[in-house]
């Protein structure tokens, strides 16, 4: 059976554009007021469904042949793989673990099918302050047949950012989606991994550095958004890399602690990067059971 978890996820993005907005030229995602990089839900959730698919998981939100579809060309191609001409439930939650795990609106038999996902995720932000930096580019290839000019472009990127993403997975809405362990696992294993794995032009420079999955031992226990208990402090002044920021987590440490009784186990990846002024979390953890993510 599956139970709630929550889940705190850490990476930082060094010259890099980890979240591009559509309205603003595709400048990084800002809370202006704040100084602060934010990166969307969908974001995240586009990185680990990538990974999926690359690593021979079918999901539904996908391109077909390296196209953008209708939802509709899914829902066929999954119909003849399955050498079905009606689909049922069973089927769509069966073979789609993106739909398992994040829920998904599709068209069946010529009505629309809504799973709620028991997966979800909060924005991510910075727990610094970001600075922007915007350079000119310039393509080699004409923009027309009559201009042999290259092209003129701006590249927006932010000078470094620490972004700090919080997630739930209920355990009652899991049962409704057929949600496996084994989903679990790769979850966990895909948020890890799928960053600087994926990395394009606009985001290599992305690591995870910290990863908390916190299962609780029921469906009723949610303990809140672990960032508020997360403290990033500058070794240097505005930090350009990893080596000059380093982690408080005494205070979660602390909450996590006080509330054992309701845990049964937390996932956990560090990355040997990553300082946590407090030391290593094994030697923290003593009476709350661990598995680390490989």
């Amino acid at each position: 059976m599956i139970k709630n978890s929550e889940i705190l996820f850490l990476y930082d993005a060094k010259m890099t554009n980890p979240n591009g907005d559509p309205d603003e030229e595709n400048r990084p995602r800002m809370d202006y007021e704040r100084e602060i990089n934010l990166v969307s839900d969908l974001r995240l959730k586009r990185y680990i469904r990538d990974y999926f698919n690359n690593n021979g998981e079918d999901i539904f939100v996908k391109k077909l042949d390296g196209k953008s579809v209708k939802p509709e060309k899914i829902v066929d191609k999954l119909k003849d793989d399955l050498g079905k001409k009606k689909l049922e439930s069973e089927d769509i939650l069966n073979n789609l673990i993106d739909v398992r795990l994040f829920g998904a609106t599709m068209p069946i038999q010529g009505s629309t099918k809504t799973f709620t996902g028991p997966v979800q995720f909060n924005w991510g932000y910075s727990l610094n302050k970001v600075e922007l930096m915007e350079s000119a580019i310039t393509s080699h290839f004409a923009t027309g047949d009559k201009n042999s000019q290259g092209a003129m472009g701006r590249d927006y990127r932010v000078k470094y950012s620490f972004v700090a993403f919080s997630g739930v997975i209920s355990g009652n809405r899991a049962k409704e989606t057929l949600l496996k362990e084994e989903d679990l696992s790769k979850l966990d294993n895909s948020i890890v991994k799928s960053i600087p794995l994926l990395a394009t032009r606009s985001k290599v420079g992305q690591y995870s550095r910290l990863y908390l999955r916190v299962e609780y031992k029921d469906n009723e226990t949610i303990l809140g958004d672990m960032r508020s208990m997360v403290k990033l402090n500058e070794i240097k002044q505005n930090p350009r890399d990893i080596s000059e920021v380093e982690l408080s987590l005494k205070e979660l440490f602390a909450y996590l602690e006080e509330n054992k009784d309701k845990i049964d186990t937390i996932y956990y990846y560090k990355h040997p990067n990553m300082k946590i002024i407090e030391g290593e979390i094994t030697d923290i953890f003593k009476k709350i059971n661990l598995v680390e993510i490989g």
